[in-house]
Order: structure tokens, then sequence, then C-alpha cells
């Protein structure tokens, strides 16, 4: 089992030239959603990007930021053109604007288009090869967190399906006990009334099992016992199981719901609304679970 947030770091290099740092972080979703943030000069890299990270992850939005630095000692172009035109505009500017025509450079130099990349005279295939090695250095960082989160997820899942498992038990001789409960209350009634019925009278005899089997909640409690074992399934499972927990969930959900309707006990219903609550509580667990 694995959660859904994380976080993985690598750096890697390419040629002693090229620095580059992987971080990936993802939190809840639904589906698996991808945002990268690539420098320009490594954003040919975001298919490969997709590719492999689609490889290992299934749910989660998952970022990617990968920072790149290059070596204090290469050459950088610097569009001396463009920077010219975009000095004399600033200065252009400021004279417009009544201030003294003197424009920092500096700033300007950090504008898009200014500094050019120097040109690579290496390999495409093996600057590739390296990015993907630190791509993978920080899928693995980023997995293993994942997993260490589900682990602990799993842990709880398990305290709080064991807790759910204990309050059915505490069910299960109420409502074995609702039936004749009801037989009772129906002959009560009929002798508060002063009515009169045969015990052989066969039209009351059918009216009489269809009113019991009304308020027989053993389907639902046999339904409850085997969703719990295909919870259990889901804990070992070393697929993604978060979709499946979270429809088993609402199955769960379903049955206890009609078996409170159908054994309206005040005992019962302590236990039902207690049940519920409990429930939440687990499937909003879920909803962290790959």
């Amino acid at each position: 089992m694995r959660s859904m947030t994380g976080f993985g770091k690598a750096e890697g290099q390419y040629h002693g030239t090229l620095f580059f740092t992987v971080e990936l972080s993802s939190v809840n979703r639904k589906q698996l959603e991808l945002r990268c943030s690539l420098p320009p000069e490594l954003s040919s890299m975001e298919s490969l990007i997709r590719q492999k990270i689609g490889s290992f992850i299934s749910r989660g939005s998952v970022s990617v930021k990968v920072l790149l630095r290059r070596n204090a000692v290469t050459a950088v172009n610097i569009n001396t053109a463009l920077l010219a035109e975009l000095v004399k505009a600033a200065a252009e500017v400021r004279r417009q604007a009544g201030l003294s025509p003197e424009v920092n450079v500096e700033q300007l130099l950090s504008l898009p288009g200014v500094i050019a990349p120097p040109a690579e005279t290496g390999d495409q295939t093996e600057l590739t090869a390296a990015f993907a090695a630190t791509l993978e250095a920080a899928g693995e960082n980023f997995v293993a967190m994942r997993q260490r989160e589900g682990e602990a997820l799993k842990n709880d899942l398990s305290a709080r399906t064991a807790l759910l498992e204990e309050l059915l038990r505490q069910i299960e001789p109420l409502a074995a006990k609702v039936p004749e409960n009801a037989r009772k209350r129906l002959y009560c009634k009929l002798a508060a009334e002063k009515l009169q019925v045969e015990p052989n009278d066969e039209l009351f005899v059918r009216e009489m099992l269809f009113y019991l089997d009304k308020s027989d909640v053993t389907e639902e409690i046999t339904r409850l016992k085997s969703h719990f074992s295909q919870m259990r399934k889901f804990f070992e499972s070393e697929e993604p199981a978060g979709r499946g927990m979270d429809f088993l969930l609402q199955e769960f959900f379903r049955e206890i719901t009609t078996l409170g309707n159908k054994a309206p006990s005040p005992e019962l219903s302590v236990l039902v609304v207690k049940f519920k609550t409990e429930l939440e509580k687990l499937r909003e667990q879920v909803q962290n679970v790959e």
C-alpha cells in the first residue's frame, strides 16, 4: 500500500558542465495529474518525464521541478542587439517619467532571451541518459517515501477496520433478537386492540412471516463480514488499492444503512451511528491511498 503524498529529490550532472536537480512531490487526486516546471534547455525532456512518472505512479497530483545550474567557467552568449534595444527603450521610459536616464543593465540581463545558453558540444543522447538517471533516482526516493507513508496508513486503516469489526460483533447478537422482538410487539398490539387471531390462520401466518422478514438483517451482516475480508486483502495487495477501497466503503455504508433501517431498535441505533461515524473516518483516510 502506498500513500498519494510524497517527495523525492536527486541531483545529477552532464560532463561536469550541466548540473540538474530533480524534485518530485505529490498530493491527493483521483486521477494522475502531472505538472512540469523545466528550464528551457531541458524542455524536450517533458515527454520522458511523463513516461517515467506514469510507469510507477497511478494516482495523485504530481509536481516535477527541475533546476539547472551551469559550470561557472561555461561561457554564455549575450544577445547584444536585444540588450541595446532594451537599454534604449528603458532609457526612453525613464525620460518620459521624469527620471534619470541611467538604466540598470544587470536587471535587463535577467530578461528572457538576453542571455542565450551556450551551444552544447555534447551528445543529446548522453544528456538525455544523464537526466533520465537523475529522474529515476528522484523517482526511487519519491516512491520510497510514498511506501513509508503507505505503511503508516495501512496500520491506521487496519486499526480502524478492527474497530468496525468489533462494532459489528456487538451489533450481531442484538440484530438476531430483532425478529422475535418484532413478533412480540405485534402480538402485544393485537392483544391491546382485543383482536383474536387463529395461530393456524394461513393468511395471518403469511403476513407475519413477511413482517418478520423485513426486520431480518442476516444478509446485511453476512455481506458486511465479506466486505471486511475484502478490505484485509486490499491491505496486503501489491497493486494500487485506493479506488477499490473507496468503492468498498460505499458498499459498507449501504449495508449498515439498510441494517439500521430494517432493525430500528434503540440499542442497535446507537451502534449503527457509531459504526457510520468510524466508517466516515476510515473513508477520509482511504482518500490518501494510491
